[in-house]
């Protein structure tokens, strides 16, 4: 990718000008100058904004993973593509050269062909931060399956819904994994899935935790001794264009999860081009991205971003707290990382403890630090910028979606300037517009609006799995013509971008996009409930946390709040995940509501936020004497 590396600020705006004024001559060159192709494209692109339907490289054929491995063999066989540093300091690290990374690959890819997993199959992957994992997403790519990478902290019924969803055939987990010092009971948690699918027709186990499990013959197999009898090399299946590679899900401001179906041909130069550039990423580089697997970061720059550009990326079991609060800069030390990308919520969990956590390693290898998830706050930003980054590596502030595929607004290392809480610039061939509530585009800089895209790039989603129509409503419909991010954002007096936030019922907590409503489906099942709202308050640590106002069939059933607070939190865990339990529940005796019947969530903001009195106007409220009450008892 080195022809299409950014330098300096001056080609950077040169390239630019050139990528949004002739994008598909931009496009079409990055295609065919860094990648291998069975056939070419006849077409670079073709779109219609308002149908949200996107073609990219058409009729082009590829298969992505001779682009990740089999076109690095012959001159990066031997270089390490995978370190994997395991939970536990004291478990050996490692190494997978590209050749290993073929050969695991291709046994995992002929395991899935002989259990009969086809081109355009769904096969779902719920799997801790082992290798295994990312061999089966690249097995799963090069026979054409289209994998579903599902976190490994969902519960059961987060998982059965997501299988259901897409009608997987095969499921791919372990007896166990570890988190810190705790052991997760992974097949437990999809045997209870199960009893809610019928689609699944078989479960590949791995061995991690070596923990007894209930084994189900004929649908339970073991995938070691497959893998040992497996043949070491294999065909990648040819791929159009526009076949689907992966579907991930994410949280929707309603119910249900939404599929987002990224293909193949446009997410693979998306993802490899923007790699490249903003982590300024060179031949002998080891880049570090904590993300997990299961969220698009994991997907876009812990696998498929690095392999595309023949790099060494490092595959993390751990977190950032486990053994003690020094583990990130020991793995840094240890593996002399030059790119490191991690989250706020982490930054921010590890800039409380000690310093000395952090002086004590020596990380002189860093060239780059990035941050990515949500918006970094001003005292993160300045506390990663000095004590990880010593004041001298630029820290890129990424902001883009599992919609988006990959990072479209950030500074380039050494060449944009940076400043704190602002992503900076877009990236080239991305278009950012602010637009007002009245659908008008906002012009000229100081200013803040709605977030959208008004042009197309390679990487964006595709649609919504076996729903074009919520695609469409979700991200054409609010400003016809344009992409909306669902994200504010202000523009500054040169034209930088802060992202200011959601601006719909999806609260982003410890990165995670987390959507209210089916938080407050799992509330309202629990039999003292009448109703719930959800909304998110700051958090010094998670940046948001979220608080519950719950209203309660009868009054009396209130006395005993504190099982109450444990009994609507473990049925959020057990239909979510731990991840969306309430930090606050206040229960109170009605909910602010317009006499159309919807709840003032603004109202329920500030008071989460600790606002007493200044409530704007409540005069269109049903009940506005219940703001008071409610704001009296706040938490």
């Amino acid at each position: 990718m080195s022809s299409y590396s950014i330098d300096s600020l001056e080609q950077y705006f040169k390239v630019y000008r050139k990528s949004v004024n002739k994008p598909k001559k931009f496009w079409g060159k990055i295609a065919e100058n860094n990648f291998t192709w069975y056939q070419k494209w006849d077409k670079v692109v073709e779109f219609d904004m308002q149908k949200a339907e996107f073609v990219w490289y058409k009729n082009a054929k590829l298969n992505i993973t001779k682009n990740c491995i089999d076109r690095h063999l012959a001159n990066r066989g031997d270089k390490k593509a995978i370190i994997f540093e395991p939970n536990n300091p004291d478990e050996p690290s490692r190494f997978f050269t590209y050749s290993e990374l073929y050969t695991e690959v291709s046994k995992m890819a002929n395991v899935l062909r002989d259990q009969g997993v086809k081109k355009g199959d769904r096969v779902c992957i719920y799997l801790p931060m082992i290798p295994e994992l990312v061999f089966t997403v690249l097995a799963c790519a090069r026979i054409g399956a289209i994998h579903s990478v599902i976190f490994a902290g969902f519960s059961a019924n987060a998982l059965s819904t997501r299988i259901n969803d897409c009608n997987a055939k095969v499921i791919i987990t372990a007896d166990g994994g570890y988190r810190g010092s705790k052991t997760v009971d992974l097949k437990k948690i999809v045997d209870d899935a199960l009893n809610k699918t019928n689609t699944i027709e078989k479960v590949l186990l791995v061995k991690r935790t070596n923990q007894e499990i209930d084994f189900k013959e004929g649908r339970d197999i073991w995938l070691q001794p497959l893998l040992e009898q497996a043949e070491t090399t294999s065909k990648a299946e040819v791929m159009d264009a526009e076949d689907p590679l992966f579907i991930l899900y994410t949280s929707g401001s309603t119910g249900k999860p939404k599929g987002m179906v990224h293909t193949t041909a446009g997410y693979m130069v998306y993802v490899a081009y923007t790699f490249k550039n903003v982590f300024n990423y060179k031949e002998n580089d080891v880049y570090w991205c904590t993300a997990d697997i299961g969220w698009i970061t994991g997907h876009s720059y812990t696998i498929y971003g690095p392999l595309l550009n023949g790099a060494t990326t490092v595959l993390f079991e751990g977190i950032p707290s486990y053994p003690d609060h020094s583990r990130f800069w020991n793995v840094i030390q240890k593996h002399n990382v030059n790119q490191f990308y991690t989250a706020p919520t982490a930054i921010r969990s590890l800039a409380k403890e000690r310093i000395e956590f952090v002086q004590d390693f020596e990380m002189d290898s860093l060239k780059v630090i990035g941050s990515v998830g949500e918006p970094i706050n001003e005292e993160a930003w300045h506390w990663y910028n000095d004590h990880v980054g010593n004041k001298r590596c630029p820290l890129v502030d990424t902001w883009w979606q599992t919609e988006t595929g990959g990072i479209v607004i950030s500074a380039i290392p050494f060449v944009t300037p940076t400043k704190p809480t602002y992503a900076s610039l877009p990236l080239p061939g991305i278009r950012p517009v602010l637009m007002d509530e009245l659908r008008n585009e906002i012009e000229g800089n100081q200013k803040l609006g709605n977030l959208c895209i008004d042009y197309p790039w390679p990487g964006i989603a595709r649609t919504i799995w076996g729903d074009h129509q919520r695609y469409i409503d979700t991200y054409f419909s609010k400003f016809p013509g344009k992409y909306f991010s669902g994200d504010g954002a202000l523009r500054d007096e040169v034209g930088y971008y802060r992202i200011t936030g959601r601006v719909d019922d999806v609260i982003i907590v410890s990165g995670h996009n987390l959507g209210t409503a089916p938080i407050e489906d799992a509330i309202n099942e629990h039999q003292t409930v009448a109703e719930s709202a959800v909304v998110g308050f700051p958090h010094d640590i998670k940046g948001n946390a979220l608080y519950g106002f719950v209203v309660l069939k009868e009054v009396g059933l209130w006395r005993d709040r504190n099982n109450l607070y444990k009994e609507i939190n473990q049925l959020i865990s057990d239909q979510i995940g731990g991840i969306a339990k309430l930090d606050k529940i206040q229960f109170v005796t009605g909910l602010p509501k317009t006499r159309s019947g919807k709840i003032m969530r603004r109202i329920l903001r500030k008071i989460a936020e600790g606002e007493k009195s200044d409530f704007g106007d409540i005069t269109t409220l049903v009940n506005p004497e219940i703001v008071e009450e409610i704001s009296k008892e706040a938490l």
